[in-house]
């Protein structure tokens, strides 16, 4: 009965999340697409059989499908969700034309399909910005405190009360500054810019990977050099600069990912040990459930910048590549024949669903471990 009710808060947990990200980012398409004067046909979160809905005064059809992993808003003369025209949308009267997505201008289309992504990041810096104002924002000093007996930072010579300038020649502003910087470094030399007594030095070391649990309570791998800070200080700000720092914050979160899938791709970082598919997702919004509201809405924060910054691959179906077919249109000066787009959606299609499938064994394996851990 036990694991039947964790079962279900996990589900719970995880449909509840989800379905805030998609709504979030099918607003965005929606108030956007309403601005430009497009006509609503449908505003989905989930797909497959309505479960509920009802149709407003203009017409939309707001409803929850029985599959909610997902969403989409339909816009007049799309063919289907995936937003593919009508094979006969040039046929209709020109005052319905005007309705239809498809015939809007280039940057009424973009601006569209921008919106989405943009309303998922927007939705992380709003909850970063409420965290930051209520909790203070940590400035402790990049000075060390104590080297880890063993380190890289003992083996390099580094003493207590060294000020860290820089790593890899990117500044360092607060010690917390230290481990984004090398969050993603792989076991690779990074050079360390430090005062020392009034002189500058550069010393080179090697972070060690070493493994330890996250704030979910899952293992993970990451770099350390083996400082601590001398002290920790937490500042009050206000609103402007808590707004200032949640940008920057959700700009490095990107960075940060960005830089791993590229790891991915060329080979130098395990794909099954950093991608994370929908049955992690839920396991991990059941145990930020567990830890409490705080918890929750910091994950939730994350996941939703995530979902913005995939949304952008140049990649049909997703709204990165209908940007990039915006983009190409721009430069040739017309629209790309629709065999081309055609091909580009299934090609791209395909591979979202082999990524997604081995997203979905790697999750099967990682679960299959904890189990045999437990």
């Amino acid at each position: 009965m036990h694991h039947i009710i964790g079962l279900l808060f996990t589900t719970a947990s995880f449909i509840v999340v989800i379905s805030v990200l998609v709504f979030v980012h099918e607003f965005g398409h929606y108030i956007i697409a309403k601005w430009a004067g497009v006509k609503i046909e449908v505003f989905s979160i989930g797909f497959g059989q309505e479960i509920r809905g009802w149709t407003d005064k203009s017409g939309t059809r707001w409803k929850i499908g029985a599959l909610p992993l997902g969403g989409y808003v339909k816009m007049y003369g799309d063919a289907s969700e995936a937003s593919t025209p009508l094979s006969a949308i040039d046929a209709l009267p020109e005052d319905e034309k005007k309705k239809t997505f498809y015939h809007k201008s280039l940057p009424k289309k973009a601006a569209i399909v921008v919106a989405g992504p943009l309303a998922n990041f927007l939705l992380t810096i709003f909850i970063f910005t409420i965290f930051i104002t209520l909790d203070g924002l940590p400035s402790t000093e990049p000075i060390v405190g104590e080297i880890v007996k063993g380190s890289a930072a003992e083996a390099a010579g580094l003493l207590p009360d060294d000020r860290i300038l820089a790593v890899d020649n990117q500044t360092v502003e607060t010690f917390n500054d230290i481990p984004r910087i090398i969050l993603t470094n792989l076991g690779t030399p990074v050079t360390l810019k430090l005062q020392r007594t009034g002189q500058e030095l550069r010393v080179t070391l090697t972070p060690k990977m070493v493994t330890d649990k996250d704030q979910l309570g899952n293992p993970y791998t990451h770099p350390l050099i083996g400082i601590s800070s001398k002290k920790i200080k937490i500042e009050e700000v206000g609103l402007l600069r808590a707004i200032g720092e949640s940008i920057l914050r959700t700009y490095h979160f990107c960075t940060v990912n960005l830089e791993a899938i590229w790891q991915i791709a060329t080979g130098h970082r395990s794909f099954s040990g950093s991608i994370t598919g929908p049955i992690g997702m839920a396991r991990m919004s059941g145990q930020a459930a567990e830890k409490g509201p705080a918890t929750l809405f910091i994950f939730m924060a994350n996941i939703s910048a995530s979902l913005g910054l995939v949304n952008l691959f140049p990649i049909l179906p997703l709204d990165g590549g209908h940007l990039f077919y915006y983009a190409l249109e721009a430069v040739r000066g017309r629209p790309l024949a629709r065999n081309f787009q055609e091909y580009g959606f299934r090609i791209g299609t395909a591979l979202i669903v082999i990524l997604m499938a081995s997203a979905i064994l790697s999750d099967i394996h990682k679960w299959l471990l904890t189990l045999a851990h437990g």
